[in-house]
């Protein structure tokens, strides 16, 4: 058997891939066997577990779980669309997401739409393609296209960071018109009057910045100064964003941002340009980053438990692959403004 796996390696007609009929000639075993090696181990003996074990290690065979997915119609498959990854927001989300997955038995396979140019439409097209067990998407804004496909799928679907009275499916979030509000009055409580908004130019952070200009002008507070910044928000961002704010007349004492990265520009650049915060101005992030308790001033900010969207929306996807009836199909895991130095 010395040249075995060299020739369970060798280039055959059609793919070339190494086969479950190439582990099992190698294990000399069955196919039927080796199948069962391999997807119920205790219905086999440990000396043909091992064989067929070894036999995979020499040949570098991966099973072919479509092939199985057609005879099950389960792919152990969960796909999810983010709108990026070069900012820490999401992380906690997907991190919860595939270590919940990953306890049932299932995969997560991830894919980035980005923001204003989306890739959406074209990652649904891929996706449902492939039949997984379910779908997280990020958001409730779809083309008309993408519902459609979406519904006529018939994929458990999820929808995350947001909330809806018209969901796709099943829905784990919060309302972004509520932060805006809340913190509006966090800082119209304090006493500041010369708000202004930095804010990325993604959906849901103008529905949050439109909801903070509707609470502010309710307490007489027409005037808003808001910069628009693109998605992903970064520090430089902020930093540049900061600077277009203090050329205005009217001036600024708080500066509610879209996102934590915003927030540490605009500390970076206050404390560039001597200003003192919270004194002259209050600082509000969004998202209650690792770095944000940690800043100096630590930072004001939202938190939104992006762990516990993650494991509602795993449990939402593993009971409905599985058949069990979901009662509840949208879930509000609400927010929290953390208080501290920089407001």
């Amino acid at each position: 058997m010395d040249d075995a796996p060299a020739r369970a390696r060798r280039p055959r007609r059609g793919s070339g891939a190494v086969t479950l009929h190439d582990v099992a000639r190698l294990a000399q075993v069955a196919p039927m066997t080796a199948s069962r090696a391999l997807n119920t181990p205790a219905r086999v003996s440990p000396e043909v577990l091992a064989r067929v074990r070894e036999a995979v290690k020499a040949t570098g065979y991966v099973r072919n779980h479509a092939a199985g997915a057609l005879a099950s119609t389960r792919s152990r498959l969960v796909a999810a669309v983010v709108p990026t990854l070069a900012g820490p927001v999401f992380l906690p989300t997907i991190q919860a997401l595939t270590a919940a997955l990953a306890d049932h038995g299932y995969q997560l396979m991830l894919g980035q739409s980005g923001y204003i140019d989306s890739r959406e439409d074209a990652l649904l097209d891929a996706i449902i393609g492939r039949r997984p067990d379910g779908i997280v998407l990020t958001g409730t804004v779809h083309s008309p296209d993408g519902r459609q496909r979406l519904q006529a799928a018939g994929i458990p679907v999820v929808e995350t960071w947001d909330l809806s009275p018209e969901p796709l499916d099943m829905l784990v979030g919060f309302s972004h018109e509520a932060v805006g509000r809340a913190v509006a009055q966090f800082l119209l409580a304090r006493g500041r009057r010369r708000l202004a908004v930095i804010a990325g130019d993604d959906e849901r952070s103008r529905r949050r910045h439109e909801a903070f200009r509707a609470a502010a002008a309710e307490h007489g507070l027409a005037e808003l100064a808001v910069v628009t910044v693109p998605a992903p928000t970064t520090l430089r961002s902020g930093r540049s964003a900061l600077l277009e704010l203090l050329r205005r007349p009217a001036g600024v004492d708080a500066v509610f941002c879209s996102s934590d990265l915003l927030a540490l520009g605009v500390l970076t650049e206050a404390r560039a340009r001597g200003l003192d915060v919270p004194g002259q101005l209050a600082v509000v992030g969004f998202g209650d980053h690792e770095f944000a308790a940690d800043l100096e001033p630590a930072l004001t900010t939202v938190r939104i438990d992006g762990g516990a969207i993650g494991r509602q929306a795993a449990r939402f996807i593993v009971d409905r692959a599985e058949g069990r009836e979901v009662a509840e199909r949208v879930v509000d895991v609400g927010f929290s403004i953390v208080d501290r130095a920089s407001a």
